[in-house]
């Protein structure tokens, strides 16, 4: 890898994920004649707990510059590595395919047939806090248990689903929670939904929220990443608080047809700016250069 880095007669060198940025640094060394911009993604808090992640983020100090997609991930790397300059350090956020994500251009009716569908797009780990949200409903009033419906689409990836579902049982919520395999036609089903969640405990940028801006959905998100950038109070709560979680699933079932249809429309306003391709590759260009 080194060899073809340094011989390829680059102008800039992009990289993604640790173990690549890192030999991508190494190449460089002892001296380097194109730009190297690194790409930070995550913001797990475990990588306070690792001394090869945080390691990783040491040898930043030798890139042109580091470009995450969330303000929140930048925070991060900067706690580690404090000598990092402010000027090396920037906020770009993912590009969404347009074509693919787009609203319905019919006039869809919200709770249609007294049934309000939310939508979760997230695989089954701890950190997506489906505990959370099977607490928080089983703290809503009855008539709003009967108005809502979950469907939530995401490979298991460990033991939290099957924990979860025995929750729903004791509560008596099986008639709520509709669990689907993860699926390619996703775009399709956010559009089908009524409002799409996030109940993570922490994201990066969370694609699923981006996503459902794009389709002019509205969204309650916990309070990760740069979702507070992006969504009014209203629709933001704390992952480890049900309570708060259920305050905004009430609101949610609240709105009306024209305030749901507005929430939407304000989300797919933002996202076409700050999603656009346009937008995106001007600035990519503007640090390569």
């Amino acid at each position: 890898m080194r060899k073809v880095i340094r011989t390829g007669n680059y102008n800039a060198e992009l990289s993604f994920l640790e173990a690549a940025s890192f030999i991508s640094t190494l190449a460089g060394f002892p001296y380097r004649k194109w730009n190297l911009i690194i790409g930070e993604r995550s913001a797990n808090p475990n990588i306070f707990k690792s001394f090869k992640l945080k390691m990783y983020r040491w040898f930043h100090l030798f890139a042109t510059a580091i470009v995450s997609n969330s303000h929140e991930n930048l925070k991060i790397v900067k706690k580690i590595n404090p000598l990092l300059s402010e000027n090396k350090l920037h906020v770009i956020y993912n590009l969404i395919d347009f074509d693919n994500w787009q609203p319905r251009s019919d006039n869809y009716i919200y709770g249609k047939n007294g049934k309000f569908n939310l939508t979760v797009v997230a695989s089954h780990q701890y950190l997506k806090n489906l505990n959370g949200l099977v607490e928080a409903v089983n703290l809503l009033e009855t008539h709003e248990k009967n108005t809502l419906i979950i469907n939530w689409y995401g490979d298991v990836l460990d033991s939290s689903k099957f924990e979860a579902i025995e929750k729903i049982k004791k509560y008596h919520l099986e008639d709520i929670f509709n669990f689907h395999d993860a699926t390619k036609e996703i775009s399709s089903k956010v559009n089908a939904a009524d409002a799409v969640g996030l109940f993570s405990f922490y994201e990066g940028l969370p694609n699923a929220i981006c996503e459902a801006m794009v389709n002019a959905k509205p969204i309650i998100s916990s309070n990760v990443s740069d979702v507070n950038l992006f969504l009014s109070n209203d629709y933001i709560f704390s992952p480890d608080q049900s309570t708060d979680i259920a305050k905004k699933i009430k609101f949610l079932l609240s709105l009306d047809q024209s305030a749901l249809i507005q929430a939407g429309q304000i989300n797919r306003n933002l996202a076409s700016t700050i999603f656009s391709e346009d937008e995106i590759v001007k600035q990519y260009l503007s640090i390569m250069s």
